[in-house]
């Protein structure tokens, strides 16, 4: 009911009357009341006058469930089974809790502060409170475990696709799921995966996004490696909406990579990926190579020819880029 009274005020100019709110909701005035203070707690400035009713003024920034569900336009992902946290350790491992005890495909898990995030390679991803979008997401397709690498992939043309279409910024994908904007890192993708041999039991998958930081927010060791999107777009953004085109994003790609294949997909994520023809270092199990990444195969391995023309196929590795200057970051 909480919803559908924020929808009715959201899209009604002036007063409208507890009467009428009453007789909309099939709800009693005390309880329309009831719902208002809640509202009022959770950040909403609604103005009261007797005989007029309520006004809303002002809306949060919050990534909770009113704001979220308010004219959200996914199919599945968050409609049903959504949770939202003031704080958790990690997202991707509440998550995991989840799937593990049987919650479907399209459970969202969102906090506006995580303690111990998650970064690929046992890093750890900087989440503070307000600042970002930290969620993460339960899915199980019906593939093979060998093609689980591809969802990073779908993920990261959703997430290209997302930033575009809310704030019109073009992103490139670093392989294999960071995004980056003007060469810095915006964004990050990691995927966990729970499967036995010839099935997937679900996959779960975290994003981390930078929205409002401004560059002194940053450590200062990452300050000329990471972006907010505030940065990039030099305003202040709505992560409520930039979470909204998210999850209707993702969802869409995700569909169409069930429904049409992982070429389809492939060919999109390569028109945006900013390491194929260029000089990478990689490490990987302690071993380190270097080369041209030349290509992305169909099971996500990162093709390199090394400088005695060698082809090497690189399924997991921390990525370097050579800048101008001949050094790699």
């Amino acid at each position: 009911m909480k919803i559908k009274l924020l929808d009715i005020l959201n899209s009604t100019e002036g007063f409208v009357s507890g009467e009428r709110l009453s007789n909309l909701l099939g709800v009693s005035r005390t309880a329309v009341w009831k719902q208002i203070n809640s509202l009022k707690k959770d950040g909403y400035v609604i103005e009261t006058q007797p005989r007029l009713g309520y006004r809303l003024l002002h809306r949060p920034d919050l990534l909770v469930k009113t704001e979220i569900l308010s004219n959200l336009a996914t199919e599945k992902w968050g409609k049903d089974y959504l949770y939202t946290f003031a704080e958790v350790d990690s997202t991707n491992e509440l998550a995991k809790s989840y799937a593990a005890k049987g919650k479907p495909e399209g459970t969202v898990i969102i906090a506006e502060k995580q303690l111990q995030g998650k970064g690929r390679l046992g890093r750890t991803w900087l989440s503070p409170e307000g600042q970002g979008i930290w969620v993460s997401i339960i899915i199980r397709p019906n593939i093979m475990p060998y093609k689980a690498p591809q969802i990073t992939f779908v993920l990261a043309v959703g997430m290209v696709r997302t930033l575009y279409k809310a704030l019109g910024i073009k992103a490139q994908i670093k392989w294999p799921n960071d995004l980056l904007i003007k060469g810095k890192k915006v964004a990050g993708i990691l995927t966990e995966l729970s499967a036995e041999m010839e099935r997937v039991n679900y996959i779960v998958f975290g994003i981390g996004l930078n929205v409002n930081q401004k560059i002194k927010d940053f450590p200062e060791e990452l300050r000329n490696k990471a972006i907010s999107l505030r940065i990039a777009s030099g305003h202040y953004v709505s992560r409520v909406q930039v979470l909204k085109v998210m999850l209707e994003e993702l969802e869409r790609t995700y569909n169409e990579y069930l429904q049409r294949g992982f070429d389809y997909i492939l060919e999109e994520w390569k028109n945006h990926c900013d390491t194929l023809g260029k000089e990478v270092q990689v490490f990987m199990d302690g071993t380190k190579l270097e080369g041209k990444a030349i290509d992305v195969d169909r099971e996500g391995f990162l093709i390199i020819q090394d400088k005695e023309n060698n082809i090497h196929r690189v399924i997991a590795g921390d990525v370097s880029l050579r800048d101008s200057s001949g050094n790699y970051a």
